[in-house]
C-alpha cells in the first residue's frame, strides 16, 4: 500500500502529463476547443495558458475585436490573434490530431473563440453580472473538468482492476501448480518455497505492468519516473526493501531450511515458512512469531537441527562415601540403556567438580536433535539413572545440615520470647511453656 501511494504521488502525475493527449479549453465553463501537447508544453499547461489569455481579454469586453488568423514565418503554423494579442498557435500536430488541415482548423478555432467571447461579453455588461458570471464559470469549469476526467479515468480504472484481478487469480494458480509439480520432483522444501515465491511475484509484476498499460500509462514512462524518484523511494521503502533482499538471500544461501529448529534472538522454535518479507517461526508453546528477514539475516542464528544428532548432558551428585568407580559404571549403563540414547557416539561420564559435601558428575550422551526427542530423552536418562542407583544400593547425597523454614515464624518468635521471659523470672517454675503443646 505504501508503494502504491508513493507511485500515485510521484510517478503517476508525471505519466498523466505525458498521456493527456488532448485537453479541453473552457471559457465560463463551456467547451471551446481541444488542444494537444506541443514541443515544450504539455496539453494541460497549453489549455490553461489559452484560458488565461481569453480571461484577460474579457476584463475589457468593449475592446474585444474579431479574431484574426496570421501565418508564422515558416508558413507552417497559424496564429489566432485578437487586438494584436496572440491567443493560440495552431501547429501541424494539432491539424493531424483533428484530422484536418492547419487552415481549416485555424478557421474552426477562430470561429469558436469569437462565439465564446461574444457570449461571455454579454454576461459581463454590469459589475454584478460579471461577479455572478465569474462564480458560475468557476463552478461549471470545475464540474466540467471532473466529468471529463471521470469519462476518461473510470473506464481505464475498471480495466486496470480487471487486469489486476485476472493476474491475482493467475498468480495463485501458478503457485498452486508449482506446489503440485515440485512436490513430486523436488524434495527440498526450501527450494520449492523459493521457486514458488519467485513465480508468484513475477506474475504479479507482469500483471502490474499490464494494468499500467490498461490504465493508459506508458510502462517506459513509469520506469523513467521510477528512476527519477528512486532516491525518495529508497528512503521511504528502506525497511521493506531490506527485508525483501534479506529474504532472497536467506532463500539462496539457506542458513536454515523449512522444518529446522532455530534460535534467533529471544525467539526459538520451528521454521514454518520463509517469505520474502518475514520468516514465520512457531515456538514450542504453539505461538506463531513473524521475524523480519533483515533481523534474521543480520542476527546470530543457532540451528539446533542442522545436524541429525545432538549432545545432551545430565548432572548428578554422589556422596564421598560411595563406591565411585562402581557408581560411574552404573550411571553409564543406565544412561546407555535409556530409550532414545544413541550407541554411537557412546555415553561418557566425567567428574566435573569436587564439592564441599558431594561429588558433581556429568553424564553426556547423544540423541536426536529435534527438541521433542531431545527433551524426552534427557528426562528418560534422569529417571533411568535414579532408578539404577537405587537398585545398585548407591546412596545419593544426604547432607547432615538441613534448613527448616517454619510456616508461621511469628508464632515461633512469640513462643521464644515467652520462654525467655519465664526463665528469667523463675528458672525452676513449672509453668515453662511446652512447645509440643503449642500450635506452631
Amino acid at each position: 500500500m505504501l508503494l502504491l501511494a508513493i507511485l500515485i504521488a510521484t510517478i503517476i502525475p508525471v505519466s498523466v502529463g505525458a498521456q493527456d493527449e488532448r485537453v479541453t479549453v473552457r471559457l465560463d465553463g463551456q467547451s471551446v476547443f481541444r488542444v494537444s501537447a506541443i514541443e515544450n508544453t504539455d496539453a494541460t499547461a497549453r489549455a490553461r495558458q489559452v484560458e488565461r489569455r481569453l480571461a484577460r481579454l474579457l476584463e475589457n469586453p468593449t475592446a474585444i475585436s474579431s479574431p484574426r488568423i496570421e501565418t508564422s514565418r515558416d508558413k507552417e503554423e497559424r496564429i489566432i490573434t485578437i487586438a494584436a494579442v496572440p491567443v493560440v498557435t495552431i501547429t501541424t500536430a494539432d491539424a493531424q490530431d483533428n484530422l484536418t488541415t492547419v487552415d481549416a482548423l485555424a478557421a474552426q478555432w477562430s470561429q469558436a473563440i469569437n462565439t465564446a467571447l461574444a457570449r461571455s461579453s454579454q454576461r459581463r455588461l454590469s459589475p454584478w453580472a460579471r461577479f455572478v458570471t465569474e462564480v458560475r464559470a468557476s463552478v461549471e469549469t470545475a464540474f466540467g473538468r471532473l466529468a471529463e476526467s471521470a469519462i476518461i479515468i473510470i473506464p481505464r480504472a475498471l480495466a486496470a482492476l480487471l487486469v489486476i484481478g485476472l493476474f491475482w487469480g493467475l498468480a495463485f494458480g501458478v503457485r498452486a501448480l508449482m506446489r503440485v509439480i515440485f512436490r513430486h520432483i523436488v524434495d527440498d522444501l526450501t527450494v520449492e518455497n523459493l521457486i514458488k515465491q519467485v513465480a508468484y511475484y513475477a506474475v504479479w509484476m507482469l500483471g502490474f505492468i499490464v494494468a499500467l498499460d490498461a490504465f493508459g500509462f506508458d510502462p517506459q514512462t513509469v520506469a523513467t519516473g521510477l528512476g527519477l524518484t528512486s532516491l525518495a523511494l529508497g528512503f521511504a521503502l528502506k525497511d521493506i526493501l531490506s527485508n525483501f533482499i534479506s529474504g532472497i538471500l536467506i532463500l539462496v544461501l539457506r542458513p536454515f531450511e523449512l522444518g529446522d529448529q532455530i534460535i534467533v534472538g529471544d525467539t526459538e522454535g520451528n521454521v514454518e515458512r520463509i517469505e520474502l518479507r518475514a520468516t514465520q517461526i512457531r515456538t514450542y508453546d504453539g505461538r506463531v512469531v513473524l521475524v523480519p528477514n533483515a533481523e534474521v539475516f543480520t542476527s546470530r542464528i543457532t540451528n539446533n537441527t542442522a545436524a541429525p544428532i545432538r549432545r545432551s548432558s545430565v548432572t548428578l551428585f554422589l556422596g564421598y562415601d560411595s563406591d565411585l568407580p562402581r557408581a560411574i559404571r552404573v550411571v553409564e549403563e543406565a544412561a546407555q540403556s535409556a530409550t532414545g540414547v544413541l550407541t554411537d557416539p557412546e555415553v561418557s561420564v566425567r567428574i566435573r567438580e569436587l564439592g564441599q559435601d558431594d561429588i558433581i558428575v556429568e553424564v553426556r550422551f547423544w540423541t536426536d536433535s529435534r527438541r521433542s526427542d531431545f527433551v524426552l530423552t534427557t528426562s528418560t536418562v534422569r529417571g533411568s539413572i535414579v532408578t539404577s542407583l537405587k537398585n545398585a544400593g548407591v546412596g545419593l547425597p544426604d547432607p547432615d545440615v538441613r534448613i527448616l523454614v517454619p510456616h508461621h515464624p511469628d508464632r515461633w518468635k512469640a513462643a521464644f520470647d515467652t520462654n525467655d521471659s519465664d526463665n528469667n523470672t523463675d528458672s525452676n517454675s513449672a509453668e515453662a511453656p511446652n512447645f509440643r503443646d503449642r500450635s506452631l
